[in-house]
């Protein structure tokens, strides 16, 4: 009786491995398809180097077999597109479609992205000796220490196009222009958004800029190198 017991018993750890083995398969092939994907949104945004890409929902293996993905998040930290030195980006794909080995179409896109103070003072070549820092929700306070001039500006911050943020000086107290130099006027570009990806919003944060963009029905493609 003890033998037939056992023997019972194999069916179920034959079922118990076979699951195992699909649930392995399946992380594995989401582990394959999220860096494929990481390397795809790297090329198409411009980014200096991989993001890190989630794509929640299990078993995975059927949206895989579909190339329909309900989600797909984006992350990453200390990146650059371009001239621009990003702090950290976050993006959600809603219902991305995959077509052949390179490109995909996205129903709904939005993204957030923070720029620091000193990423934009660089990316505007702003002089050493000025140092901004938030004066609202869009507006920034810039403090000048240099050689006997000790005093503040205020620029403005303001979206001049679907990837363009300008900042102008509306009060330079007592500050020659010439001291405050391109910070008196000087626009920053967002150089690779995904076709169909627009700004939809730009605030002054304690960090630095917060910019969210959005699209819908938007395809990304990975660049051949």
């Amino acid at each position: 009786m003890v033998r037939g017991r056992r023997r019972r018993r194999w069916p179920w750890i034959t079922l118990i491995v076979i699951i195992l083995v699909l649930v392995a398969a399946d992380r594995g092939a989401l582990a394959i398809t999220e860096n494929a994907m990481a390397s795809q949104f790297q090329s198409s945004v411009g980014l200096s180097g991989k993001p890190h890409v989630s794509i929640p929902g299990f078993p995975f293996l059927t949206q895989l077999a579909e190339r329909d993905f309900k989600t797909v998040n984006v992350s990453a930290t200390n990146e650059t597109t371009g001239p621009l030195e990003i702090k950290s980006l976050t993006a959600t794909a809603h219902g991305m479609h995959i077509h052949g080995l390179n490109s995909a179409e996205i129903d709904q896109f939005t993204a957030t992205a923070l720029v620091t103070f000193t990423a934009l003072a660089n990316a505007g070549g702003i002089p050493q000796g000025i140092t901004l820092s938030a004066d609202g929700p869009n507006k920034i306070q810039a403090t000048v220490n240099i050689g006997p001039i000790s005093d503040s500006a205020t620029a403005q911050v303001t979206q001049t196009g679907p990837n363009k943020v300008n900042i102008h000086i509306i009060d330079a107290g007592g500050i020659p222009t010439e001291v405050l130099g391109s910070l008196m006027d000087f626009t920053i570009t967002i150089p690779k958004l995904p076709h169909g990806v627009a700004i939809q919003s730009i605030s002054i944060t304690q960090q630095g800029l917060m910019i969210t963009a959005s699209g819908s029905h938007i395809t990304v493609s990975q660049n051949s190198h």
